[in-house]
C-alpha cells in the first residue's frame, strides 16, 4: 500500500492548510481564517473515515494524522491567545487555557508513542474525539468572534455565549480526557 494514497494525501494538506491558516491569522484575517480551519478540521474527519473505511491506514497515516490535528488545534489557540482583543472578552481564552491544551497533547503523544512502542494498543478514546469536536468548535467561534471589528460594530451576544461556552467544555474535556489516557496508560504499563 502506498504511503502517498489518498488519506495521507488529505493529511498533508491539512498542514498546508495550517500554514495559510497561520498566515491570515498573523494579517487578521479571520473570517478566512475561519474558513480554512471548518475546511481543515473537515478533512481530519474525512482522512480518517477514508482511510478505515478502505483499509488504508498505514503507519506514516497514524503518525501524520495526529501531528496534524495538534499542529491545527494547538496553533491556532496559540495564536488566537496573542490577539490582544481576545483577552478583552470576557470570560474567554486566557493563556492558562493554552498551556493546558498543549499540554494536555504533548503528554497523551508521549504517553501513546511509550504504549505502542512497547506493543500496547493505545488508540483514540471517545473522551478524546469529544474534545476535538469542542476545541474545533471554541477555535472557529473564537475566530469569527473575531472578524467583528470592535466597538464600532461589537459581535452578537450569541456568538460571544457559544465561544465562551465550547472554550469552557473544551478546556474541561481536555482535562478529564488527558486523566482518561493517563488511566489507560497506568493499566497498560500494568500489564507490559
Amino acid at each position: 500500500m502506498s504511503a502517498l494514497n489518498l488519506p495521507n494525501q488529505l493529511t498533508g494538506l491539512r498542514l498546508v492548510l495550517a500554514v495559510v491558516l497561520f498566515g491570515m491569522m498573523a494579517m487578521e484575517f479571520y473570517l478566512v481564517a475561519m474558513v480554512l480551519f471548518i475546511i481543515a478540521a473537515s478533512t481530519d474527519w474525512l482522512d480518517g473515515y477514508y482511510a478505515r473505511r478502505y483499509g488504508m491506514v498505514t503507519t506514516l497515516g497514524r503518525i501524520l494524522d495526529p501531528f496534524a490535528d495538534k499542529v491545527i488545534i494547538c496553533g491556532t489557540f496559540i495564536f488566537l491567545v496573542a490577539v490582544p482583543e481576545m483577552l478583552q472578552v470576557p470570560l474567554g481564552l486566557r493563556a492558562w487555557m493554552v498551556v493546558v491544551i498543549v499540554g494536555r497533547e504533548l503528554l497523551v503523544t508521549a504517553l501513546r508513542s511509550f504504549i505502542e512502542d512497547r506493543g500496547g494498543d493505545f488508540s483514540a478514546k471517545m473522551s478524546g474525539k469529544l474534545k476535538m469536536l469542542l476545541q474545533c468548535i471554541a477555535a472557529g467561534a473564537g475566530l469569527f468572534y473575531l472578524d467583528y471589528p470592535g466597538p464600532s460594530l461589537p459581535a452578537p451576544a450569541w456568538v460571544w455565549a457559544v465561544f465562551v461556552a465550547s472554550l469552557w467544555a473544551a478546556v474541561a474535556l481536555t482535562v478529564y480526557s488527558g486523566m482518561v489516557y493517563i488511566l489507560a496508560a497506568v493499566r497498560l504499563l500494568q500489564k507490559v
